[in-house]
């Protein structure tokens, strides 16, 4: 798929959103200095074009009792007929699994996974994830301190693309 092109205000758009996704258009026109309607207008295709797929607001995990994180690598047998789809389906089923990734190297799959506590986590591998079809291998890395989470995109490096940014 080829990355559409945008402009600096585009960037400037989709950057304050990023961090600020309640943030009303006046109050957002004002930031980028546009006006409201012609910032609506940019808004309005930039979600039509796919590049804001939704809004949604980032919840504290330890404010909600999650105090375990792990990532945890998983290789499966693969002799096993539909191994894949298989492990995909029971996955979708974990509300554990934040996330789940495809990877290369000497594992399968990459899950990121929040439990409340270590007992939660240690029933979660147990009773699921080690039942799942065709699981052969889990090796989980505990995450004891958080040192970056972006959960936004680089916007800064859009305008870049292909190119190294220059300080």
């Amino acid at each position: 798929m080829n990355a559409i092109s945008l402009d600096a205000t585009d960037c400037r758009i989709l950057a304050v959103l990023q961090n600020e996704g309640r943030i009303s258009n006046l109050d957002l026109a004002e930031r980028i200095s546009l006006s409201p309607s012609a910032c609506l207008r940019r808004l309005r295709l930039l979600e039509e074009q796919g590049v804001v797929e939704r809004y949604r607001a980032c919840l504290n995990r330890e404010v909600l009792g999650f105090e375990m994180e792990a990532f945890v690598q998983v290789s499966m047998r693969n002799d096993q007929e539909s191994w894949h789809e298989r492990f995909v389906s029971a996955l979708r089923d974990w509300p554990e699994v934040v996330g789940a990734y495809v990877v290369t190297g000497e594992t399968h799959y990459l899950l990121r996974v929040l439990a409340h506590n270590l007992k939660h986590y240690s029933d979660f591998v147990l009773n699921k994830l080690y039942k799942a079809p065709g699981v052969m291998d889990i090796r989980s890395n505990i995450v004891l301190t958080t040192l970056k989470v972006e959960a936004g995109l680089p916007v800064d490096l859009i305008a870049h693309r292909g190119e190294p940014k220059v300080s």
